[in-house]
């Protein structure tokens, strides 16, 4: 038989922080944005950082799977709620991204400050939502496994 953190392949099931982190990877593609590139690059990378944020943000939006996880933890009457907000503030203006191009006075701008809320949005939850997680004691094997099957479904309903 299985342990809890084994899937049936007999594969450990994915860490629910570990897959939160890697998603965090947009951090290195904003990072690929700065500086002058062509148009086309701009475009590519841009829908990436667009789809990485949407996924993260629906699926372990945390709204959907790791927030209401943590949710019922003591004393929380401000950190979900907050996350929750700062997830909505970054959607709607990585929506705003989409409809525009390079070509846009305000492309780089908003870029830039999509930048700096997924910079800040990333260094909450890796410290507060993701210490809050492990006071709580959640099953993080169970919750990755989620992440990962919600992940997927998200990716290839973009894709």
């Amino acid at each position: 038989m299985a342990s809890p953190d084994t899937s049936k392949r007999g594969r450990k099931a994915p860490d629910a922080m570990a897959l939160l982190r890697a998603d965090h990877h947009v951090g290195e593609l904003f990072a690929a944005h700065e500086g002058p590139r062509p148009v086309p690059k701009t475009r590519v990378l841009v829908a990436q950082i667009g789809t990485g944020l949407s996924v993260h943000a629906e699926a372990e939006a945390e709204a959907e799977i790791f927030y209401p996880a943590v949710k019922p933890a003591p004393n929380d009457k401000e950190l979900v709620p907050r996350a929750t907000v700062e997830h909505a503030a970054l959607e709607a203006l990585n929506s705003r991204i989409e409809g525009i191009g390079p070509g846009d006075g305000l492309f780089d701008a908003r870029v830039t400050v999509l930048a700096e809320y997924a910079t800040h949005q990333v260094k909450e939850e890796q410290s507060e939502m993701f210490r809050r997680a492990k006071a709580c004691q959640l099953d993080m094997a169970a919750l990755g496994s989620r992440l990962a099957a919600r992940r997927q479904q998200l990716l290839a309903a973009a894709g």
